[in-house]
């Protein structure tokens, strides 16, 4: 396909900002951009059938959108207990876990997303647990999730506040404080690190045994070895400050999932670094951790230079909401080409798959979407979706 005379924001990150052009053109073969750039260097379109051409009279073409955090195809609207596989709720540790054996992509949301022209989403287990599982990086498109994994896993879930809490002060069970949700995430990545140790010692040593196969430990071996993202559920700042601590600790590749009172620890995190995934934006405060809760809370954080993501949580908020929480960051403070970047290149940073996702550049994934009008607003709707080259909605 070419793509011509398009507003094209390729969201590819530059000392000026993010490289826009215009007047200029994408160019895919397969499921891959070849080409982006001015029309002043478009090729010949002579070399092209009429049907792979496509004038766009510019209108605007951007990254297809990511959601970096969310439950998609785990928790399925419109049933109960037999579409509900978030939380695995009889053992607070379960690293174990692999969103992926629990996701459906029949349910009506992956539709939905492609329909908003969200084109990937990193999905997984909720956050009843202190170690939840593993999350997975996939396109929205397809009926086999298996050829649809983008990554996987992406990252492993921890949770802290009230969520663990909740669920097993019910159940009159470890953890009900988060002292002891706090100890739980410790004991396990501790033994996950001996376990790794005498995995060394015993490739080291013909004469040294094994341990035991240990399904929790071999499942956190690349977080702690630094190869695997940890993600933390965290709302209130206490909690947000206990998840850098833990990940100082044991020197983890750590992502702030929430953050949701990052605006009042916006400096803090700003020095540290942080990774952060905010959201879900325009929600009711619906229990005391959201007390602070607020829809300013990207704009701040970006604007203390933290690249921070915008994420829907679904299905707390429907995926095809994932624009309009970006435009709604917006209308609070944040500059526009930041809300554009929290749902595309920020996403992909952040999660570790930029390399193939979250710009329009040559070599990357042919994800894209196309725009008449603001992509950002309530009324916008995809004139063109592409994902991995070929075109699904139109």
């Amino acid at each position: 396909m070419l793509l011509i005379h398009a507003h094209v924001y390729t969201m590819q990150p530059s000392e000026q900002g993010f490289v826009t052009c215009s007047d200029g053109f994408v160019q895919t073969e397969n499921d891959k951009i070849v080409a982006v750039g001015p029309m002043s260097d478009c090729p010949e379109l002579s070399g092209f059938a009429a049907d792979q051409v496509l004038d766009l009279a510019g209108a605007m073409v951007c990254p297809g959108f990511i959601d970096a955090h969310c439950h998609m195809g785990l928790a399925e609207e419109g049933l109960n207990f037999e579409g509900d596989d978030l939380n695995e709720i009889t053992d607070p540790v379960t690293p174990q876990l692999r969103g992926i054996d629990a996701i459906n992509p029949l349910n009506r949301s992956f539709d939905e997303a492609v329909d908003a022209a969200v084109t990937t989403v990193v999905t997984g287990p909720g956050s009843a647990n202190a170690i939840g599982g593993q999350f997975v990086a996939i396109k929205t498109y397809g009926r086999n999730v298996d050829r649809m994994i983008l990554r996987a896993p992406a990252a492993m879930k921890f949770a802290l506040g009230e969520n663990p809490k909740n669920c097993y002060n019910d159940k009159s069970e470890t953890p009900m404080t988060r002292m002891a949700t706090a100890a739980l995430i410790r004991e396990q990545l501790q033994k996950a690190l001996r376990y790794h140790e005498d995995l060394l010692k015993a490739e080291e040593d013909e004469d040294t045994d094994p341990p035991d196969f240990d399904a929790k430990c071999d499942a956190l071996l690349p977080v702690v070895r630094g190869e695997l993202k940890a993600h933390f559920h965290c709302h209130r700042a206490d909690d947000i400050f206990t998840a850098i601590r833990i990940a100082k600790e044991f020197s983890l590749d750590y992502v702030l999932v929430h953050c949701t009172e990052g605006h009042l620890i916006a400096e803090d995190l700003a020095e540290e670094q942080a990774k952060v995934i905010t959201g879900p934006l325009m929600t009711t405060r619906s229990k005391p951790e959201l007390r602070n809760a607020t829809d300013k809370n990207p704009g701040i954080l970006s604007k203390a230079g933290i690249s921070c993501a915008i994420c829907t949580d679904y299905n707390v908020m429907p995926i095809g909401m994932l624009p309009i929480c970006a435009g709604m960051a917006v209308r609070e403070g944040m500059d526009y080409l930041q809300a554009l970047a929290a749902i595309t290149i920020h996403p992909a940073q952040i999660v570790g798959i930029d390399d193939c996702v979250g710009s329009l550049a040559p070599g990357k994934d042919a994800d894209l979407a196309v725009f008449a009008t603001d992509p950002l607003t309530i009324a916008a709707k995809p004139a063109l979706v592409m994902i991995n080259g070929k075109i699904v909605r139109r």
